[in-house]
């Protein structure tokens, strides 16, 4: 990950070599500032006595680079320096001694590449309340940056969650404190911190990187969270609805959650609406025969011929394979009686003293693509009861979302709870996308 925020220290080299922000670091301003007794804020004259070795360093190296030295040559000239350094840090008395010493410690450890000596520097700036309030949150990340370079985590998480908080312009700060957590062992902290910079980026009405999503769901993966891996693929497939990431999310739910193959067959209607389908034959062949088994031709015997018959169109399924064969004979032997009965079991559905008929009624008309037919018979079960109303307010809102009835979809699906509660956020994802 380091390879990533590489050029990170160099924005910090130029930060601390730019005029004005750390114009104390020159000898002119240096002699400028100590010949202002009468202000305030002053350097100590301990500071000023042991700064002399240190500052004509700096103006040395000024001079060198002026002429053009190269990097060896620049090195040499900073034999002494860190010696130099740690006697001007250790006269500090003033915020100003602080704030100097800190701009010579960010200037000096960059041409050796001391890493500490950079991290320091740029903690003794902030300390030293001398960095104007625009300027502390960019200090802040460059502090998170080289702390997390040092392998300092602690220090980082401490300078880059205010960063984050403030929705930083750089992406980079928001994987650098999560993976500051994660290499600590604090992962479900580490997700937290994205979760707050996608609500702060979001909250500026700006677009959220894939890249935070990508690095949650690696995040809860590895390290076995559930629940964080279903909210981070939920969340990330509503930012960017790819077949792929429809693919990963309903995989994910169905990992982390326990199943029956009730479950199973809404997981596989939403993998066919969202797209989730349309992936690289190897990724999807499971998914097509869990539908179809979900399903069962002696069930549902038209949606498992309509599945199946699209898994071979796609060169996903084969026709001769012994498992799709029987499905599609089975299925086509059903449909035409199947259908047949439909008109009696309506009537018998809404004579029913409980849901259970209707709820089979709803079910057979969804299968046969007779959404408005299935919302209605869906919520005559719902009212009767008597039947697994999770299931019902799933299936409804499926029914409505084959409407386009967005609104209705979305308020049916924030009701899904219990063991459907994850495959139900899930659905009110794709009803976000869809509405959209």
């Amino acid at each position: 990950m380091r390879a990533t925020f590489g050029l990170i220290g160099k924005t910090a080299m130029a930060l601390a070599l730019s005029a004005g922000a750390l114009s104390v670091t020159s000898t002119a301003a240096f002699a400028k500032e100590k010949e202002a007794k009468a202000e305030k804020a002053s350097y100590s004259k301990e500071f000023v006595a042991a700064a002399g070795p240190i500052q004509k360093t700096v103006t040395a190296l000024d001079e060198a680079k002026k002429k053009g030295a190269d990097a060896a040559a620049q090195k040499a000239l900073l034999a002494n320096a860190p010696a130099e350094l740690a006697a001007a840090e250790a006269a500090i008395k003033t915020p100003l001694d602080r704030m100097a010493a800190g701009g010579w410690a960010v200037s000096i450890g960059g041409t050796l590449n001391d890493i500490a000596m950079r991290q320091r520097g740029i903690q003794n700036m902030l300390d030293s309340g001398q960095v104007p309030a625009a300027n502390v949150t960019e200090y802040q990340f460059y502090l998170g940056n080289f702390a997390y370079s040092n392998k300092d985590y602690a220090t980082a998480v401490k300078a880059l969650t205010p960063v984050v908080q403030a929705n930083y312009k750089d992406d980079t700060a928001a994987e650098l404190l999560a993976d500051s957590y994660s290499q600590q062992g604090q992962n479900a902290e580490a997700l937290t911190a994205l979760k707050m910079a996608v609500d702060a980026r979001k909250a500026a009405g700006a677009e959220v990187p894939e890249g935070w999503f990508k690095r949650a769901n690696l995040i809860a993966y590895k390290n076995k969270l559930g629940p964080q891996a279903i909210e981070w693929s939920t969340l990330m497939v509503e930012n960017n609805p790819t077949p792929l990431n429809w693919l990963g999310a309903g995989q994910l739910v169905r990992e982390f959650s326990q199943f029956t193959n009730q479950e199973s067959l809404d997981l596989g209607r939403l993998l066919m609406r969202s797209g989730g389908f349309q992936n690289d034959p190897k990724y999807v062949e499971r998914e097509y025969v869990e539908y179809i088994e979900a399903a069962d031709p002696r069930r549902l015997p038209g949606e498992v011929l309509k599945v199946a018959n699209m898994g071979v169109q796609a060169g996903v399924l084969k026709a001769n394979d012994a498992f799709v064969n029987d499905a599609i004979s089975q299925a086509k032997g059903r449909i035409a009686p199947d259908k047949a009965s439909l008109p009696a079991l309506d009537k018998e559905a809404r004579a029913a003293k409980d849901g259970k008929s209707p709820m089979a009624m709803a079910d057979a008309y969804l299968s046969y693509d007779e959404a408005a037919k299935a919302e209605e018979f869906y919520k005559m079960a719902i009212e009767k009861g008597g039947i697994d109303k999770d299931r019902a307010l799933t299936r409804l809102g499926i029914a409505q979302l084959d409407q386009d009835k967005f609104a209705d979809a979305k308020a049916t699906f924030a009701q899904v709870g219990g063991a459907r509660a994850t495959l139900g956020r899930l659905w009110l994802a794709f009803a976000n996308t869809q509405a959209k």
